[in-house]
This record gives C-alpha cells, sequence and structure tokens, in this order.
C-alpha cells in the first residue's frame, strides 16, 4: 500500500526551513509517511504582499526575536547556527539546482547540505563553487549547477512559485497534507498527524 504523502515546501533563505529540512525525514519516517520535497522562491510572493525583502528585515524587532528564537531551537536540537551575510541569502540558483537534484535519490541530502552550509557555517548559497562541492558530496554530478541556468529549468522555479501561489502558500516551511495547509515548522508533527490520523 502507498504511504501518504506530505509536500514539503521550502525556500532557502528561510530560517525555520532549516529546522523543518533537519527533521522532517526523521519524523516522516516514524510515522510511515513519504516526503515530497519541494523548493521554491518567496521573492515574488513577498511582492504580492508589498513586501520587498524578509519580514525579519522589514520589521527588526521580528527579527531579532527570530534570530534569538533560532539560537534557543538550534542548541534544543544540537544544530549549528551561523547566520550569513546578508540575510536572506539569494536561493534562487540553489532552488533550481536542487529541483534537478531532487530527480534523484540523493536530492533530499543535497537539499539537506545547502542549509547546513547557509545557517550551520554562515556560508553563502548563491556562489555556484559552493553548490557543485556539495552536489559532488552528495553523489550527484556538479554538471547540474550549470544545467540550472537553461531556460526550461528557469521556467520550473517560476512553475513552482506559481503552484506555491495557487496553493495558498505564503511563507516557508509550508506542508500540503490532504489538501491542508501547515504553515511553520511548529505545524511539522501537525501535518503529519493530518495524513496518519
Amino acid at each position: 500500500m502507498a504511504r501518504p504523502k506530505l509536500q514539503f515546501w521550502f525556500e532557502f533563505a528561510s530560517t525555520y526551513s532549516y529546522l523543518s529540512a533537519m527533521r522532517i525525514d526523521s519524523l516522516a519516517e516514524a510515522a510511515g509517511v513519504e516526503i515530497e520535497w519541494r523548493p521554491f522562491w518567496l521573492g515574488p510572493i513577498f511582492k504580492s504582499q508589498g513586501w520587498d525583502s524578509s519580514p525579519f528585515n522589514i520589521y527588526p524587532v521580528k527579527g531579532k526575536y527570530m534570530w534569538r528564537d533560532m539560537e534557543r531551537l538550534c542548541a534544543a536540537r544540537g544544530l549549528p547556527l551561523s547566520p550569513p551575510e546578508p540575510f536572506p541569502q539569494n536561493g534562487v540558483l540553489a532552488a533550481r539546482t536542487a529541483i534537478l537534484a531532487l530527480k534523484e535519490p540523493e536530492g533530499a541530502e543535497f537539499c539537506k547540505a545547502i542549509y547546513r552550509a547557509e545557517f550551520g557555517e554562515g556560508r553563502t548559497i548563491s556562489d555556484p563553487d559552493l553548490l557543485r562541492t556539495l552536489l559532488t558530496q552528495c553523489g550527484l554530478p556538479a554538471e547540474l549547477v550549470d544545467a540550472a541556468g537553461e531556460p526550461e529549468n528557469k521556467e520550473a522555479l517560476k512553475d513552482a512559485v506559481t503552484e506555491a501561489m495557487d496553493l495558498g502558500i505564503f511563507g516557508a516551511p509550508s506542508f500540503i497534507a490532504n489538501g491542508e495547509l501547515f504553515w511553520g515548522d511548529d505545524r511539522l508533527e501537525h501535518a503529519i498527524a493530518e495524513l496518519t490520523g
């Protein structure tokens, strides 16, 4: 019997998506749920809401709280945290590359490697050489970075943004379970419960 499927919509610039990416596989495995990793880009969605940057930058008090919250959560979960500069990072190339990488079994590990480099080590994920290195470390061809720049792969990311908007997604991480939208790392368990009863 096919396992129930949870769509995991994530943005590489999203701090809380980092938290979810680092724990979603173990939670899903324990619940017998299959994860569909869905990278997308929040930029156009934020613009449709009237924002030209992350709300954590637009509202500095919120941003200060978010980083303190991340410190606490990462410490509790044993995750490294090294805020990248600048924040948010430009994750467009990473997302385009991830769409290609996720056609292979090692794709999810590549996505996690990007998050570890970005938020665990403070590295710049728009650097194609970093992405090539991470691909190679995950057993994937480094050439996927170059392929990500092809018109059809640029279009694939645009299509993902359109689909996310059609689903009512307004932030990351977001989860779709049985057609229901759950937003935020703290809703991951709720999304899984929607599938498992």
